[in-house]
C-alpha cells in the first residue's frame, strides 16, 4: 500500500528514525518503521487483518472506519484507508486510545 499522512509532524515521525526516538524513545522509533514497512508491504488493509499483521484490526464507535496496529503498550498507530481498489493507507496519529 501507499502511506500518506495527516501532517507534517506524523510524517517526521514515521519516516525519521531520530525524530520517533526523541519524542517516543529508542524502542518505539524501531516499532514504529515496522509498522509502516509492514503497511507498505501489505497489499491492502483486509490482508492486515486477515493474516493479524500488527494485530491489525478496525476501529469502533467515535473511530469508525478507522484501523490500528500496535505499537508498543499502550500505543497504536492509527490510520484510514483511502480507496478500495488501490489503497493508500493515511497514517492519523500515533495515540492511547483507551
Amino acid at each position: 500500500m501507499k502511506i500518506t499522512y495527516k501532517s507534517k509532524s506524523i510524517e517526521k515521525v514515521c519516516t525519521n528514525a531520530n525524530v520517533a526516538s526523541k519524542k517516543y524513545g529508542y524502542d518505539m522509533a524501531g516499532k514504529i518503521q515496522q509498522r509502516i514497512d509492514e503497511i507498505k508491504a501489505a497489499d491492502n488493509v483486509e490482508q492486515m487483518i486477515q493474516f493479524k499483521i500488527g494485530r491489525c484490526h478496525p476501529l469502533k464507535g467515535s473511530r469508525k472506519n478507522q484501523y490500528a496496529v500496535d505499537l508498543i503498550h499502550p500505543k497504536r498507530l492509527v490510520f484510514i484507508k483511502i480507496g478500495s481498489e488501490i489503497q493508500i493507507a493515511n497514517i492519523i496519529e500515533i495515540v492511547d486510545y483507551h
